[in-house]
């Protein structure tokens, strides 16, 4: 049996949450045991906000659960093989290294961390406890991202020429003590929405030659709240762009891709993914049901529970990410000066 603890229960941690409660009724293995949080308000049964439609939004029933509101007299009171980290994001090394450090296998929610440094202790602490450790960038997960690297790798549609990734929304708020806009605590918009393209940027293609950025800050404090990137490998040209700044009362959180190739295009837009072969009629495949947040804590449990390897979101893979973030945020501080991955 795999027993869970949850730390963070707030706007992303309910759709974990959510999605413990569906994998302990599908295996019997599976044992969310506690929860913590600093806000005890967090164990009532009000819906979460998070800008995904429909997840973090079922009532829940919390007296299942042994509840917390310090991580440390968790880690010593409750018998757990395994913790979720889904709290600010420069909470992430102290507590993913205490974990591991204690013997546990630990899932984290992205950003990895604040910086590569800080990274690199999370690696070298996996490395000498033996346990598995995994960052949520859960669209190495999502069906339509895992389709486009489907065609990235496999050449269907000939190499990669362009390509364009972008995500939009309100600025964050309401977080215990406004962390999301302290960039000193959270990295701003680059590190925890942005951050998601630059993965995928990442993932599909490795770290590019350099990076030109461009970013806008609104809101004191809190870094850059909106930013367009482009990315230089030989022969093909990515671009990215984000915005947390979009505040109006009925705009909703959209995130999209196209993709370019020799012999065709792959577009994803309002949630369906579209493949435009060359001199072909468009079509639309098929894809899995699930979302990437059950897709990844599924996957995860299964590596823990079969002592297999991260294959698809290994430490290496997701530190690069984040020192591919900070080549960004140099160029931005740098008003888009070509900037080379350190």
């Amino acid at each position: 049996m795999i027993r869970i603890g949850l730390v963070g229960v707030g706007a992303m941690g309910r759709g974990h949450l959510e999605v413990y409660i569906r994998l302990m009724k599908e295996d019997p293995e599976i044992k969310l045991t506690a929860l913590c949080d600093v806000d005890p308000k967090r164990f009532e049964t009000q819906t979460g906000t998070l800008n995904i439609e429909g997840v973090g939004k079922d009532q829940i029933d919390f007296s299942q659960f042994h509840l917390y509101n310090d991580f440390d007299r968790m880690l010593a009171e409750e018998p757990l093989d395994m913790v979720d980290l889904v709290i600010p994001t420069y909470l992430h090394a102290p507590n993913a290294v205490k974990a591991l450090e204690k013997g546990l296998h630990v899932f984290c929610e992205k950003p990895m961390a604040l910086t590569p440094e800080l990274c690199q202790r999370m690696i070298d602490a996996a490395a000498a406890s033996g346990k598995q450790h995994m960052i949520g960038q859960c669209l190495r997960f999502w069906p339509a991202y895992e389709k486009l690297k489907e065609f990235v790798d496999g050449g269907e549609l000939g190499k990669p020429t362009s390509g364009y990734y972008a995500r939009f929304g309100g600025t964050p708020q309401g977080s215990f003590e406004n962390w999301y806009l302290d960039e000193s605590r959270s990295g701003g918009c680059l590190l925890d929405q942005h951050i998601h393209d630059v993965d995928m940027v990442n993932w599909l293609f490795g770290l590019p030659e350099s990076v030109s950025t461009r970013g806008v800050n609104m809101n004191p404090g809190a870094g850059i709240d909106a930013l367009s990137s482009i990315y230089r490998y030989p022969g093909m040209s990515i671009t990215t762009e984000d915005d947390w700044s979009l505040n109006g009362k009925d705009m909703k959180f959209k995130m999209l891709f196209r993709q370019n190739f020799e012999r065709g295009a792959v577009v994803f837009e309002d949630n369906v993914l579209t493949v435009y072969p060359n001199g072909e009629l468009s079509y639309v495949p098929h894809l899995p049901e699930d979302n990437g947040y059950y897709r990844e804590l599924r996957y995860f449990l299964d590596r823990v529970n079969d002592d297999k390897p991260i294959t698809v979101a290994p430490l290496t893979s997701t530190r690069d990410t984040i020192r591919l973030a900070t080549a960004e945020r140099e160029s931005a501080r740098a008003n888009g000066d070509w900037t080379a991955i350190k």
